[in-house]
């Protein structure tokens, strides 16, 4: 199901960084005595939902485009037509870190504060969780789990490969960035897709909604037969922040997915406040890394 939109329309953002760096700037790393990332970020107490709207407006043009379309395509028949379409696994067959040089092809050159190759910034998220003894099946966590942006380059568009993720086929939860635009989604007129329940049982548990469809979704598929429940979690849920960081969606949660929260929370520091300019050494850690990934996964897998 390709989108009929042209690559200007898809594509608004100069590159994926500029929505992480809005998702950064909307989401100032919280003043907690939770485990996080000790990087070199400010830190702020959680904001007020004033200081939220701050953030709305001083957003980039291009970035609220993005959201307006992510918003407004993004309905329950797309998220399912995109699963039907990628989760067969069948495009080809890649081993781990075959796939990380094969998502470093995807390169914006429009984008002159990006100087980091895709690969370079899964590692900087491994290394922070290795430098601070993060279990093993965590940092190889921290490496695979922005693979799913190779979407990118079998021709999605942005809208439908990154962004805060929400429920579909439910009521859109006012705690969503830029709420607003979820008005010209055509499911927002369908009265059973509207409900705070929806079409789902009340605490039916997330494996049992249709979240939005994006590289979160996708990269959990191909790892879940392969990680540990709380890595998978962690892969499936890390742009879910409604849930994780603002506690919404808990009418459809159950006690398996309060019981991962703790986790994807734990990983979301590493996820957001890892980056900076210096380079990690990709060869040198390569030897590392294909140890690791060679006790998780086998040499090839589905893609």
């Amino acid at each position: 199901m390709n989108s009929p939109l042209s690559d200007a329309v898809k594509n608004p953002l100069k590159s994926l960084d500029e929505w992480e760096d809005f998702v950064v700037q909307h989401y100032p790393e919280p003043m907690s005595d939770a485990p996080k990332a000790k990087v070199a970020v400010g830190h702020a107490p959680d904001k007020t939902e004033t200081e939220f709207r701050n953030y709305e407006a001083e957003a980039r043009p291009t970035v609220r485009e993005f959201y307006r379309l992510n918003h407004t395509f993004q309905t329950y028949a797309f998220a399912k037509a995109k699963r039907d379409e990628f989760l067969g696994l069948n495009r080809l067959k890649m081993g781990i870190w075959e796939a990380a040089e094969y998502l470093n092809t995807l390169v914006d050159d429009s984008d002159p504060d990006t100087d980091l190759s895709q690969l370079e910034h899964l590692l900087q998220t491994s290394e922070r969780l290795r430098a601070e003894g993060q279990p093993r099946w965590m940092i190889l966590t921290g490496f695979v789990h922005d693979l799913g942006k190779i979407l990118c380059l079998w021709g999605e568009p942005q809208w439908a490969v990154v962004g805060d993720t929400f429920v579909t086929g439910c009521a859109y939860s006012p705690k969503c960035v830029f709420p607003q635009f979820f008005q010209a989604n055509p499911d927002s007129q369908n009265p059973l897709y509207q409900s705070a329940n929806g079409i789902y049982e009340p605490n039916c548990g997330l494996d049992k909604v249709q979240l939005s469809w994006g590289h979160d979704e996708y990269i959990y598929q191909v790892c879940r037969d392969y990680l540990p429940k709380e890595g998978l979690a962690m892969l499936r849920y890390h742009s879910f922040y409604p849930w994780h960081r603002e506690e919404d969606y808990s009418h459809l949660t159950n006690a398996a997915d309060e019981a991962l929260l703790p986790w994807v929370r734990r990983f979301n520091p590493y996820d957001l406040y890892t980056k900076s300019h210096a380079k990690p050494d990709s060869k040198a850690l390569r030897p590392f890394y294909e140890a690791l990934i060679g006790e998780y996964f086998p040499g090839k897998i589905c893609w």
